[in-house]
């Protein structure tokens, strides 16, 4: 349960940030929400399982390599994110055909929110955890449930959230998590 929750938290804030979060504001403002969130929940769940499969390969790695490479995939992660923040103030995506029946909107959003996810920092943050904690169920669980999360905040209340929470702080908070967890990471590499 508490790699779940920590998955979860990790997860919640670097999607609160991401551009694949923006985008479901985008169709949640064009759309119906419930179809929009129908698509980009799909959409999310195939990410989430990529994910894992990623990160349960990478945790088959002996153990003092693995923790090096994870202390550098969690650093990596924490520059995406930091760069993220400083290229997508501006930016809102161009969606220019409206789909016309629900299940058009459902396929739009799926298909916007499953191409954005991939090799997102994201999905980084989910593979290094899944291979950090050797839980895929828990982190799988926790992923899903902080995406999914976040992606109906953005349906229904992301304009409102965004004008409370400074996004620049989100993407401070956890750039500065994924950087703890690569220092931890490191001190296992080291200690072996």
């Amino acid at each position: 349960m508490g790699v779940a929750a920590i998955t979860f938290g990790i997860v919640f804030l670097a999607e609160m940030v991401d551009t694949s979060g923006l985008v479901t504001l985008v169709l949640g403002t064009r759309f119906p929400a419930r179809w929009v969130l129908l698509g980009v929940c799909a959409g999310m769940l195939v990410h989430v399982v990529v994910a894992i499969a990623a990160g349960s390969l990478v945790a088959l790695l002996p153990e003092r390599p693995l923790e090096g490479i994870l202390a550098v995939i969690f650093l990596v992660g924490a520059v995406l994110l930091l760069r993220e923040d400083d290229d997508d103030d501006d930016d809102e995506p161009n969606i220019r055909k409206r789909p016309r029946t629900p299940w058009s909107v459902v396929a739009t959003s799926f298909g916007i929110t499953a191409l954005s996810e991939f090799a997102d920092p994201t999905q980084l943050i989910i593979v290094t955890l899944a291979a950090r904690y050797n839980d895929p169920l828990a982190v799988g669980i926790g992923a899903l449930l902080g995406l999914w999360a976040v992606s109906a905040l953005a349906v229904y209340g992301g304009k409102r959230l965004l004008r409370l929470v400074p996004v620049r702080w989100v993407t401070r908070a956890t750039a500065a998590i994924l950087v703890v967890l690569a220092v931890l990471s490191a001190i296992d590499a080291i200690r072996g």
